[in-house]
């Protein structure tokens, strides 16, 4: 592909991959054809077990519904690069917000979170043009402790990683990179202050620690509104003068919250950044990031930009996703935390089909998005207060963000920020269309995922960019409990989009190509998944029992339909792992894992969504835990399954395996004396897979049982 001199970055078309997907879905998909047929018209003739083969075809039924979702991810998979020497000079780039999220400084320990501003402040960007902003929704008095704090070491730390070329710019992550002596050619005069910035780095982490087990510093769940204004970088002199003390405007957020009023969890803490944000610093684009999710690349800035400020596809585009990328993932990932299946292969297939959905952190949001239709920018100057409510300072900011300069020079008055806590109370947005059709949405709890696909149904796009150095890190869940709450929330949040009126297969084809509609349905309805697992782990093996046969005799010509369907299934996935830099091991890890996660967190997700649509539930907010405990780590690194706390997610799966070990003996026992070999084969192998991909379940299971009876 032939890329202009001076072309901000490059969209290449995975052209083998997407063949070789195309062909194979040709394949595949007559296999399928070949499977239902046998089975409906079996059933039609009645010559079968009507109850068994129904539960069985059903289940098949629901496979193929998925799997022909899932070939939209396949069909045009791209890759994105960028060329940053074609970008503006500092002085004409747009201005950055920076937004991160907090809530219980005892799940989010408040140093990780503190590096997550640092890293943020030290971003490779003209620091007049960058602000970063805390919301802090547990409104600890330790949080904004440790904020000040973080600020004071701030003036030591942003000149240090400016002199020395510093990559690294999350202390705790940059100190811990030395223990392994990569930096033993470093000169004298680095050495001699790296020390010195070290102890002070030691000596913040001291100072908030003294403050951590204090009461008064702990989380209020009833009180006012607190905007503060950290460091006003207005007063750090003009823009082109160089100096590499310079610091970003820092902003503390605590917005009001009564146990008597909703206060629409992380959307409704993103909705008052924007408008607090709006009247301070007030720039077009918004980075969002998790508290626990540094910024590891300080040129990710940069790097959004050259798409954002592409005059071809800057008009229409809302957001820039970055990958989610765990520096604390182990060789084995025995829990899938990587989620290499998403990240390397599903948004890459997505971004060739108009936009990859949103992730809920790491990406670089075009605010204005949020508040019209590309190119009707004049919808926000329409019917204000209706719509935005009564702030003046607010609605009077919406007029500016159509400018690419953005940045207010003007000192962040007493006035500023009083009116900042307004913003931030309870009651503004009464009466408005915040949460609606204005900000992030409140219809999901899944505030971001759920904003961008109501973005791309208005006609926004969305690239995705997977640099070779990962622009933000983060920590992922190194126990079964944590990994199974995570997903319950996200199964049960997702199904609840499927079932409502905004599902992907009515609202969203209205508005979007099929492939994408369909690429967003996948997420929707993929869990369903579980209950087609559910049935196929729990009917074959009972009539296995029985003697009564579910599959073709092997001797049969409809037996290959079968076979090739499952290992034409296990090769596509150990093509994608190995094509995307995973190994066997990979990919049989992630066989295992998803079976488990099938039978556990994903049924229960759907239950949850299911019984939330009949009114039984109510939506709740489960916020997971990023606390390290060291003897999780442990055994996490010896590739150890941890399954302590997670007795009811486990009972559905040990159950099954319980079932599967019975039936298995029963069942052998029984083809042996019967001699039907050749009817009972698809019944054998299928539990014989099923025990092999169980086996860390019994051995983590009974071991545990032992300990409790000593």
């Amino acid at each position: 592909m032939a890329v202009a001199k001076d072309c901000l970055h490059k969209c290449t078309i995975q052209q083998p991959r997407a063949t070789i997907n195309r062909l194979h879905m040709s394949f595949h998909f007559t296999a399928i054809l070949s499977l239902l047929y046998y089975r409906i018209s079996h059933l039609l003739h009645g010559d079968v077990p009507i109850f068994a083969w129904g539960l069985i075809t059903s289940s098949e039924l629901i496979f193929t519904f998925i799997w022909i979702l899932t070939q939209s991810f396949r069909w045009r998979p791209v890759v994105r690069t960028v060329n940053l020497e074609n970008l503006p000079k500092d002085k004409t780039l747009p201005g950055v917000d920076v937004f991160i999220c907090t809530a219980d400084p005892k799940k989010e320990p408040v140093i990780e979170v503190m590096n997550t501003v640092l890293s943020a402040m030290a971003l490779d960007y003209p620091p007049k043009k960058l602000a970063v902003y805390l919301s802090d929704d547990g409104g600890a008095n330790l949080t904004l402790y440790a904020m000040k704090e973080a600020c004071c070491f701030a003036r030591s730390w942003l000149p240090f990683c400016r002199k020395y070329g510093i990559k690294t710019r999350s202390p705790e992550a940059y100190f811990a990179s030395l223990k392994d002596g990569a930096h033993l050619d470093w000169s004298d005069e680095l050495k001699e202050e790296q020390e010195k910035i070290k102890a002070a780095y030691d000596s913040f982490k001291k100072n908030v620690d003294k403050v951590s087990g204090i009461e008064e510093y702990s989380v209020r769940h009833d009180r006012p509104p607190h905007v503060e204004v950290i460091h006003n970088n207005t007063n750090d002199g003009p823009e082109d003068q160089e100096s590499k003390s310079k610091m970003p405007l820092l902003v503390y957020m605590s917005r009001e919250k009564r146990p008597s009023r909703p206060h629409r969890f992380k959307a409704g803490a993103l909705n008052a950044l924007l408008r607090v944000s709006g009247i301070m610093s007030n720039a077009p684009y918004v980075l969002v990031l998790d508290c626990d999710m540094y910024c590891n690349d300080p040129l990710s800035a940069k790097q959004a930009m050259c798409f954002h400020l592409d005059h071809e596809i800057s008009s229409s585009l809302s957001y820039v996703q970055y990958p989610q990328i765990f520096h604390n993932v182990s060789k084995n990932d025995i829990y899938d935390g990587q989620a290499r299946s998403a990240y390397k292969t599903k948004y890459q297939g997505m971004d060739g089909l108009r936009g990859t959905a949103c992730a809920g952190t790491g990406y670089y949001l075009k605010k204005k998005a949020l508040y019209c239709r590309p190119n009707h920018e004049d919808e926000m100057l329409v019917e204000q207060e209706q719509n935005f409510g009564s702030s003046n300072a607010f609605n009077a900011s919406l007029k500016s963000l159509n400018e690419r300069n953005t940045r207010r020079e003007e000192i962040i008055s007493d006035a500023i920020v009083e009116e900042a806590k307004s913003l931030a109370t309870c009651t503004f947005e009464e009466n408005t269309r915040w949460g609606k059709e204005v900000g992030y949405s409140y219809e999901s709890l899944l505030e971001s995922t759920f904003t961008g696909y109501l973005l791309h149904n208005k006609g926004w796009k969305s690239v995705y960019l997977y640099p070779k150095i990962p622009g933000f890190l983060g920590c992922t869940t190194v126990d079964m409990k944590d990994a199974m709450v995570q997903l319950m929330k996200w199964a049960s949040g997702l199904v609840q989009v499927g079932l409502s009126k905004y599902s992907p297969l009515l609202y969203g084809i209205s508005n979007m190509s099929i492939l994408q509609s369909l690429s967003y349905a996948y997420f929707t309805f993929t869990h369903f998944f579980s209950i087609a697992c559910m049935v196929y782990g729990i009917i074959p093996q009972l009539c296995f029992v029985k003697g009564i046969p579910l599959f073709p005799e092997v001797s049969s010509r409809w037996f290959a339909p079968f076979a090739v369907v499952y290992v034409s299934s296990l090769l596509q996935h150990l093509y994608e792992v190995l094509s995307s830099g995973g190994s066997i091991l990979t990919w049989w890890n992630e066989q295992r894992i998803w079976m488990i996660k099938s039978v556990t967190a994903c049924f229960f997700g759907c239950m949850d969504a299911l019984l939330k649509k009949l009114g039984v539930a109510k939506a709740n907010f489960r916020l997971t835990n990023k606390a390290v405990d060291q003897e999780k780590l442990d055994k996490y690194e010896k590739v150890k399954i941890d399954f302590q706390g997670t007795t009811l997610f486990m009972i559905p799966l040990t159950l099954l395996v319980l079932l599967n070990v019975v039936c298995f003996i029963i069942g052998v026992k029984g083809m042996i004396s019967k001699g039907n070999y050749g009817e009972m084969f698809g019944q054998l192998f299928l539990s014989s897979h099923i025990l092999a991909l169980s086996y860390p379940i019994l051995e983590g299971l009974v071991p545990k049982k032992g300990k409790k009876k000593q």
